[in-house]
């Protein structure tokens, strides 16, 4: 089980491209519930990033949706912390 924590800039971009494709906001908000219980389960497609956004993680909600984040450990906790950063087309987020 992981604990979920969305950044101001998650919220913004949502916001936004919920507006932009309203079909896909109940596809992210599905996709983020899946992310609680396990970010590498094979349908959201998991992956690291390279280049500026080296050391982030990236799955997908959709065809052309992706949500980037980051994955730290709480050093109080030991608990896994997933950091949402930021949601939207491939070409956005990239």
């Amino acid at each position: 089980m992981y604990r979920l924590v969305i950044s101001s800039k998650f919220k913004r971009a949502f916001r936004k491209f919920a507006r932009r494709n309203a079909n896909l906001q109940d596809r992210i908000e599905e996709t983020i519930a899946a992310m609680e219980n396990d970010i590498f389960a094979a349908n959201l497609g998991t992956h690291k990033l390279e280049g500026k956004l080296s050391g982030l993680l990236s799955c997908s909600c959709g065809y052309d949706c992706r949500i980037v984040f980051s994955l730290k450990t709480d050093d109080e906790s030991g608990e896994e912390v997933v950091l949402l950063l930021d949601v939207g087309t491939h070409d956005d987020v990239y």
